[in-house]
């Protein structure tokens, strides 16, 4: 059966590769060097996992194990992945939420331990998970159900699934809020990089990855805005690339959010009318027309006009 396997495809890899992605070993190669070795998403690791689309089967892209597997946890949901994003950024509902309730985006700091002269630790009178909680969160069991309370036990971040898990800033030990499973593990992934969260978005909508003129006549991918030639940048040297490219996808979502309300607004009796930010009524914009606007100069068409 293996050599019939490697007569037939070459190599194992090259039969399960067509089997399960309907892609040869070698157009994996092609598309690993025209995004220039590195994942299309987070821009920071090797292109070392094929990714798929589970509803076609089609091949996607190549990406690194962690981002590949946060489109999992996020079940492959835009809405998920860029509400994770806000969530991050403390400009989301619950953050909004918090401000109201508490005054504060976010609770307690560093863990805080009891400890004696000799620096043992003191068992506190609580209970058990009061202890863990204040040891590891800086928050108690008190807070955490306030903070249920106010998530109505859903999740902080999508608020769909169950709130399950405490989630803290790790370099400030902050408490921001009670997360599902997925998302908790999403954003751990991730990074907790909000810049990653929406270029994941994107890439699930097929807004990330580009074609362009390579000016030869032939054609290239795009991975950022700015544009840049992914087989130029040299190994680590994405992050200003990165850094510019999650400044436009943040301003574009936030124009696409006021263009949604603005219409929501415009069609209830009596609203205010058409804002000049949200007057276009073409087809539907999308990440990937934004950025073409921008490098052909044309602002007007979104209502941005400088």
């Amino acid at each position: 059966m293996a050599e019939i396997t490697r007569r037939n495809h070459g190599s194992r890899r090259n039969y399960l590769l067509k089997l399960r992605y309907r892609i040869t070993a070698e157009e994996v190669e092609r598309h690993r060097r025209a995004q220039g070795g590195v994942c299309s998403i987070c821009l920071r690791r090797k292109a070392s996992h094929v990714d798929h689309d589970h509803d076609t089967g089609l091949f996607r892209g190549l990406l690194c194990f962690p981002c590949n597997g946060a489109l999992g946890q996020y079940h492959d949901t835009p809405e998920y992945l860029r509400a994770a994003a806000r969530y991050l950024e403390g400009t989301g509902f619950h953050a909004t939420e918090m401000l109201l309730e508490f005054g504060v985006v976010t609770l307690g700091g560093h863990a805080r331990r009891l400890v004696d002269g000799g620096g043992r630790r003191i068992k506190r009178a609580g209970t058990s998970r009061d202890d863990h909680l204040r040891a590891r969160y800086g928050i108690g069991e008190e807070q955490v159900q306030k903070l249920l309370a106010l998530q109505h036990g859903r999740c902080a971040a999508c608020a769909e699934v169950k709130a399950e898990h405490v989630d803290h800033d790790h370099a400030t030990g902050v408490v921001r809020g009670i997360l599902c499973g997925g998302c908790n593990s999403g954003m751990g992934q991730l990074a907790d990089d909000p810049v990653s969260l929406r270029r994941a978005a994107d890439y699930v909508l097929g807004q990330l990855v580009r074609e362009v003129p390579d000016g030869d006549g032939g054609t290239r991918f795009s991975l950022t805005f700015p544009d840049v030639d992914p087989r130029t940048v040299r190994p680590g040297g994405w992050e200003p690339y990165r850094v510019k490219d999650g400044e436009h996808r943040k301003l574009f979502l936030e124009i696409e959010e006021e263009m949604y309300v603005q219409t929501r607004l415009r069609m209830l009796p009596g609203g205010p009318g058409v804002c000049r930010r949200s007057a276009y009524t073409g087809p539907p914009y999308t990440t990937s027309d934004y950025i073409r606007d921008m490098v052909n100069g044309n602002p007007e068409r979104f209502g941005h006009a400088s």
